[in-house]
């Protein structure tokens, strides 16, 4: 069972954040489709944790992992603004700092500082930049393929080609998962889960299936990242934190034992047979690579 909370970030913007588990307790019955009110701040005896998803991706990717946190913590993915159901004004900031305070802000309308972090490219970035200006309320931090080195301008520029050379719309979902898991010029070998993952980030249109974000405010929000490092802001990190990489990931190895050194409290971890979206190619593993961490923690 899937619970909404709406949330409110920067600027105003409605965010959804999903709980995955168990719904949580309330003084009255809610309509478990619908949104509810964010609890008041400490809510809840389990310890905090918030799932960030990467660029075009969306909260329900955390769900095998949040279903299995919520035995022991208060596990909430966040819909980041421009992404699954939050709201994506046209208007709106995709800077670095929008995003940051947007986790800010759920976090402290959640009740669920201070959290364990767990971010997902983007997502992984966001999470370490809030850990370095709010410590409070971050107790624990897990990276998962994230690169904290400047990607530069022409990476920007192949993302805007890639955008273009998608063949929106889809007439199936079947045609998604193909295109996504073998067809794309970007897949070196079939990938299912990879197909199965851009699945879930499309909805069905008039003309056929698009995806539920709009790709030219992906590409304002990735910009705000490609042209700098991030090391600094890595060195500023204090609590604990777990760098993972997937053995085929966009992190490479003398990268991340790099982003591990600089960590002042960092560990690593690499999952077999995973690419970049570790997560999500092999969940049983995942897990295994970052309960160790989780149990070092703590419950509270």
């Amino acid at each position: 069972m899937a619970r909404r909370i709406d949330v409110t970030g920067a600027g105003g913007v409605r965010l959804a954040a999903w709980e995955f588990g168990d719904p949580l307790k309330t003084d009255r019955e809610h309509d478990p489709s619908g949104p509810v009110s964010a609890p008041a701040s400490g809510a809840g005896d389990l310890p905090g944790v918030l799932l960030l998803h990467g660029l075009m991706g969306r909260a329900s990717h955390w769900a095998p992992t949040a279903r299995w946190l919520s035995a022991r913590h208060r596990a909430v993915a966040l819909d980041q603004r421009g992404h699954g159901r939050s709201d994506k004004p046209p208007r709106a900031a995709y800077t670095r700092e929008a995003y940051v305070e947007d986790v800010e802000a759920a976090l402290e309308q959640l009740g669920l500082g201070p959290a364990v972090l767990i971010g997902h490219a983007m997502g992984a970035l966001t999470a370490w930049q809030l850990a370095a200006k709010r410590p409070d309320l971050v107790r624990g931090l897990i990276i998962c393929d994230m690169r904290a080195s400047a990607l530069g301008a022409a990476s920007q520029h192949t993302w805007t080609e890639w955008f273009r050379a998608w063949p929106v719309p889809f007439a199936t979902l079947a045609d998604v998962r193909k295109w996504f898991g073998e067809d794309d010029p970007w897949v070196e070998r079939p990938n299912p889960a990879r197909g199965a993952f851009y699945a879930e980030v499309m909805a069905e249109s008039p003309d056929g299936w698009r995806p539920v974000f709009e790709p030219e405010q992906m590409l304002r929000s990735r910009e705000t990242w490609v042209y700098d490092a991030h090391w600094e802001e890595l060195a500023q990190v204090p609590c604990p934190t777990l760098v993972v990489r997937g053995l085929d990931g966009e992190l490479g190895r003398a990268e991340a034992q790099e982003m591990v050194r600089v960590l002042p409290n960092g560990q690593y971890a690499e999952v077999a047979d995973a690419g970049h979206l570790v997560h999500y190619d092999q969940p049983e593993a995942w897990r295994a690579a970052i309960e160790p961490f989780l149990n070092t923690l703590g419950d509270t």
